[in-house]
């Protein structure tokens, strides 16, 4: 090999990069905070597909001066010592997962919105010799809102690198046996260690507009595979519900809190909830799910209810994640 010149820049190791991707989070549980966070995952045409004239006055007219300060009631109540769950999570996740692929991986992780950003850390890992890099969204269910969008910021970095590296992204997993196996251990697990014995499992997914569906996102059949697959896995059945609706638009049914309400009139008395849509526990499982998800429960005349962790960093979830990732990283990582 011909050596370089003296002047030449120094050149790291050869190495690869993955890259956990999750949707972010406020850099803090106040109302500041969360303005500057709503008003960058709002200002996404993949999260609001609406004409921007007129979505804009809309935004910055009411939602950023009414918004903020509910949505921060809601963090507060589920901050850590660690900060935000999600991001705590997916920290933890990243490394976890730092040895499972061999020496020369660097595992890193970001967030689509907020903090650490994914350009930033990008850069980062090229910085330290990355020639290929899997970003790995991690959204089980493919969806334009999540997915795409988080696969949109990794390219838009990659179009002001000069030098680019080779970049893969990790395909959704909602029908994956791992992912499967995984969820079904966990679950199982979790409802061994409650107090009672639901009369029922609802599997909760994060919704999104019904135009999305017939605008051909494919996300509500791979909600609906997900929870049939599940389904006969535990051997036992789901009720599947959509949680988080906005705005005025019709959302995909039934409703998350809706089935909670109904439930208890049809004598189902004791409830475990389930997040199969979400990698890692946030403000919408712990708040939206077991706080308020809960209140809607008793009231209407329940008697129990829980909602069981997401698969976080477990170990169930990490060697998952472990499978799915390093099967993409086939050809660039031998096997170990």
């Amino acid at each position: 090999m011909t050596d370089l010149p003296p002047q030449h820049p120094a050149l790291p190791q050869p190495r690869i990069g993955v890259l956990l991707v999750n949707l972010g989070t406020p850099d803090a549980a106040e109302a500041t905070a969360v303005r500057r966070y709503l008003a960058e995952f709002l200002s996404d045409p993949r999260v609001v597909e609406l004409p921007r004239l007129a979505w804009k006055p809309i935004l910055h007219g009411i939602i950023l001066r009414t918004r903020p300060a509910r949505s921060a009631e809601a963090y507060r109540q589920v901050w850590t010592e660690d900060g935000s769950p999600l991001a705590a999570i997916t920290r933890a996740q990243a490394t976890a997962l730092k040895t499972a692929f061999g020496p020369d991986v660097l595992v890193d992780y970001a967030m689509r919105y907020g903090r650490p950003a994914i350009a930033d850390r990008l850069e980062a890992l090229k910085e330290a010799g990355c020639a290929r890099i899997l970003v790995a969204p991690l959204y089980p269910q493919y969806c334009a809102a999540t997915t795409a969008t988080a696969n949109d910021a990794a390219f838009a970095a990659l179009a002001r690198m000069r030098w680019q590296p080779a970049l893969r992204t990790l395909p959704p997993y909602y029908d994956d046996p791992a992912y499967i196996d995984a969820l079904a251990r966990s679950i199982e697990a979790a409802l061994a260690a409650l107090d009672f014995t639901p009369d029922t499992l609802v599997a909760s997914f994060h919704g999104m507009p019904e135009r999305t569906l017939r605008l051909g996102d494919p996300y509500h059949c791979h909600c609906r595979k997900t929870a049939r697959l599940l389904s006969e896995a535990l051997g036992r059945p789901l009720v599947t519900a959509f949680q988080s609706r906005f705005g005025k638009a019709k959302w995909l049914e039934p409703a998350t809190d809706t089935t909670l309400a109904a439930l208890p009139g049809q004598g189902v008395r004791r409830v475990a909830v389930i997040a199969p849509g979400f990698s890692a526990d946030c403000v919408e499982t712990l708040e939206e799910l077991a706080i308020r998800g809960r209140e809607t429960f008793l009231h209407a005349g329940g008697e129990a209810y829980a909602v069981l962790p997401c698969l976080n960093a477990s170990p169930e979830g990490i060697e998952m994640l472990a499978r799915v990732i390093g099967r993409e990283l086939e050809g660039w990582v031998s096997p170990l």
